[in-house]
């Protein structure tokens, strides 16, 4: 599962499917309607919230904009609602630089045309709307 702190107008196609789904699979966790993932170290900075439903809803609203910029269609009603206030996320530098390098990797393997595409936006990369980029290294959940 990899919850990305980018922007989601980095993932090419494939990538930004695929974080949908997972990110559903994350609100079926923190909503206690799964069993599997429970332990997924990506979940912790959702857990971590007062609202975490919340939380990754907001995370799956970024990705259904993204969505509709590009002329897909994700299914917004698929997404919680809770009661409760959502604030920005903090994600360090340090995570979104391995991010960035790690997503870099990705699109030479399986989309190199979108990927050398980003490769200037991607030395300065942009986060998803519901973050906000603090000073740190690597977050400490991220396996290397």
């Amino acid at each position: 599962m990899r919850l990305w702190s980018l922007h989601p107008s980095y993932l090419d196609r494939q990538g930004l499917t695929g974080a949908w789904r997972e990110a559903l699979l994350a609100q079926a966790v923190l909503a206690g309607r799964t069993r599997g993932y429970r332990a997924h170290p990506q979940l912790e900075r959702f857990r971590a919230q007062a609202a975490p439903l919340n939380a990754i809803g907001e995370f799956l609203r970024g990705l259904a904009d993204e969505a509709d910029v590009r002329g897909y269609r994700f299914d917004r009603t698929r997404i919680d609602e809770a009661p409760g206030e959502v604030l920005a996320l903090e994600v360090t530098r340090g995570q979104v630089e391995f991010e960035a390098a790690h997503l870099r990797a990705k699109l030479a393997a399986r989309s190199p045309v979108h990927g050398a595409a980003l490769e200037a936006e991607l030395a300065t990369p942009r986060v998803h709307p519901l973050f906000r980029v603090v000073p740190g290294p690597v977050a400490p959940w991220e396996r290397p």
